[in-house]
């Protein structure tokens, strides 16, 4: 555990269910007034009603918006800059919105700073290569899983490299959050799944990080005990408020973890899967979780092991080592019951791939620092291996 740590987070931060009609008044947190604003937002997010109710709702206070389109699922850095030339800058925005899932809300925060800073996004890869704050951000997320309202990454995907890069800065912090779990009542039970096990791979690796610390363990704990306690119940009946508000906590609290301590060797296995098979980033994360812990267990099973007590599948007069099994028993379960899939053949996968992706993987240093235990490319492939039954 790290003895010097930092600890920064978003502004504002509003929470509970209906709690984006408290939107228009809630732009008055912002540093500056807002007469024009970008929205960026899913298809689904217009077609359920959502939008027109948004816009209605900020245009009888004198706010123009602009719904912005085009940003595509695991956006790459050439979508990302195409958006922001033909709809962002034209319209020239005091601030930007964004309602939806983990991809628009980091455009969104990319949009916000490229508003401000003349440098194209690939010099911004990295960790505080951005030089200027951005227009102010009010994020909303509609899925309990990245977390990305409350940290300062964005994700994007590089097509000629076959890869998913991070791009980290504090200027990528929102000025307000929203957290409505209202919104994620109707989620298709296979996104409930992906997003809610991700949220809880957030908590756990930045349980587990080199860079672990007492302010990303306070978060990481609460997160994956309330995510523990209700991710079956969310999946099974996604019209269950307790459990979907708990999911909604729990992801946020995933997210202010890995901003104090970061993620590890799951996350960085599974950026290949996304940038060269187009695997979505939940699922990846998902799929590789009990492989990854299996092979951590060694190096970290008095952590572990508390994980296993905080969820309630072992107690104090469980031993170490049969705790830590708990634990991974119960990730490999989730699997089956959330029908996370564990064959990366369905995803056009082989044998073949595996070095490439092992070699992609390790060159993901930035998460891989941050894992417990050292792995080889022997190691690495052994975990894809895995999920080529």
């Amino acid at each position: 555990m790290t003895t010097t740590y930092h600890f920064q987070t978003v502004k504002h931060l509003v929470h509970g269910t209906g709690s984006l009609d408290l939107l228009p008044e809630k732009l008055a947190l912002l540093d500056r007034p807002v007469a024009r604003l970008a929205l960026i937002t899913q298809p689904v997010m217009e077609e359920n009603g959502t939008i027109a109710r948004v816009v209605a709702a900020l245009a009888a206070r004198d706010v123009e918006v602009r719904v912005v389109r085009g940003v595509e699922p695991e956006p790459t850095i050439e979508n990302i800059e195409t958006v922001f030339r033909e709809q962002i800058a034209p319209f020239a925005p005091q601030a930007v919105l964004s309602i939806g899932g983990g991809s628009v809300l980091d455009a969104a925060k990319l949009f916000a700073v490229r508003l401000t800073n003349d440098a194209p996004l690939r010099d911004w890869l990295g960790i505080d290569r951005i030089a200027h704050p951005g227009v102010p951000m009010i994020l909303v997320p509609t899925t309990a899983g990245t977390g990305s309202e409350v940290t300062p990454n964005a994700i994007v995907t590089l097509p000629d490299e076959a890869l998913k890069v991070g791009i980290v800065s504090r200027h990528l912090l929102p000025q307000l959050v929203i957290l409505d779990a209202a919104l994620t009542f109707d989620l298709p039970q296979p996104i409930t799944a992906a997003t809610g096990v991700d949220a809880f791979v957030h908590a756990l690796e930045s349980y587990i990080s080199t860079k672990a610390n007492p302010v990303s363990d306070m978060f990481a704990l609460e997160s994956m005990r309330l995510i523990g306690a209700n991710i079956v119940t969310a999946y099974r009946d996604g019209h269950d408020a307790p459990a979907r508000e708990a999911m909604m906590l729990g992801s946020m609290y995933g997210g202010l973890a890995l901003t104090a301590a970061g993620t590890a060797a799951v996350h960085a296995l599974a950026y290949p899967l996304g940038g060269m098979f187009h695997i979505t980033h939940g699922v990846a994360n998902a799929m590789l979780l009990p492989h990854v812990m299996a092979f951590n267990a060694s190096a970290i099973a008095g952590r572990l092991a508390t994980v296993a007590r905080t969820l309630g599948i072992a107690d104090a007069a469980t031993g170490e080592q049969a705790a830590t099994q708990a634990l991974i028993a119960r990730l490999a379960e989730w699997t089956e019951v959330l029908r996370i899939p564990q064959d990366l053949r369905r995803y056009g996968v082989s044998e073949a791939d595996v070095p490439a992706l092992a070699v992609a993987a390790s060159k993901v240093t930035r998460l891989m620092a941050n894992n417990p235990k050292p792995m080889s490319l022997a190691d690495i492939e052994a975990v894809y291996q895995r999920l080529l039954p």
